[in-house]
């Protein structure tokens, strides 16, 4: 990943999703916004109790800086589950400018030109997709919930019933989140990463002292893409840690709650 426009209203982009010409995307910082005190500066989420002028404030500043049009933006309503809603012009402005109108959306897809997506983060997983023969985007929300409910899964499945997409087609990013570093679970939890017995769970779960254990939801989610016909070229793998990097990004555990939250954001040009 990159920083762009470091000194002003900073976001990260992924260098594979550079080259594809027909989007925009990014994933927003904690800097660079007007809100205050806990939620100093680049807080994007209404709900955690940040005044809503300089909420909306902070929108216009990304938007500007990414070069998106703040009137596009189309915002999930993420709960921790797996529904994908396939999202149209008509929906412009849910969620930032206009109520939400579903409860429960944690990906969203669309096809249509001038439509920004907007998900949100602040340790969870971020999914993008870009099928680059169809011209179809989509974003997901995987925290651990969203995660071995294959969310990713999910969300191919939806591009490929609702829009004809070849998973051979589509480029996958995976991150920034919370990384096998610092995500440690407890058994409970663990077990319901066990429970993708169809996957290498070797590889994503790594168990330590008194019934605790590491996870690597980037690693988890990168697996799960691949079985759903994602091409191993086609997905990327962000190296940034949310709560390693939390003077950057913010971290629902670094900051113990305390705390506001990132979007990524990506449209069809």
């Amino acid at each position: 990943m990159k920083i762009n426009n470091a000194d002003t209203v900073p976001y990260l982009t992924y260098k594979s999703f550079e080259s594809i010409d027909f989007i925009k995307h990014g994933f927003t910082t904690r800097l660079g916004g007007v809100s205050k005190g806990i939620f100093s500066s680049m807080n994007l989420a209404f709900n955690r109790g940040d005044d809503k002028e300089a909420v909306l404030e902070n929108y216009r500043r990304i938007c500007e800086s990414i070069g998106l049009d703040f009137n596009s933006l189309t915002a999930s309503a993420q709960d921790h589950h797996t529904f994908v809603r396939v999202v149209t012009a008509g929906d412009c402005g849910v969620g930032i400018t206009k109520p939400r109108d579903m409860e429960s959306v944690d990906a969203l897809v669309t096809a249509e030109r001038k439509v920004t997506l907007v998900t949100y983060y602040a340790d969870c997983t971020p999914l993008f997709f870009a099928d680059t023969k169809k011209r179809v985007i989509a974003l997901a929300h995987a925290g651990w919930r969203g995660t071995v409910g294959r969310i990713g899964e999910k969300v191919v499945k939806k591009m490929t019933e609702e829009f004809g997409s070849d998973p051979k087609d589509i480029k996958c990013a995976v991150g920034p989140a919370i990384s096998k570093c610092c995500y440690e679970v407890d058994k409970a939890c663990a077990d319901e990463f066990y429970n993708l017995s169809d996957l290498d769970t070797s590889e994503f779960i790594f168990p330590k002292k008194n019934n605790k254990y590491m996870i690597d939801l980037l690693e988890t989610n990168r697996r799960i893409l691949l079985n759903a016909g994602i091409l191993t070229e086609n997905i990327t793998v962000s190296d940034v840690c949310t709560k390693c990097n939390s003077s950057l990004l913010w971290s629902h555990r670094a900051t113990n709650g305390q705390r506001g939250t990132m979007c990524a954001m990506m449209c069809i040009k």
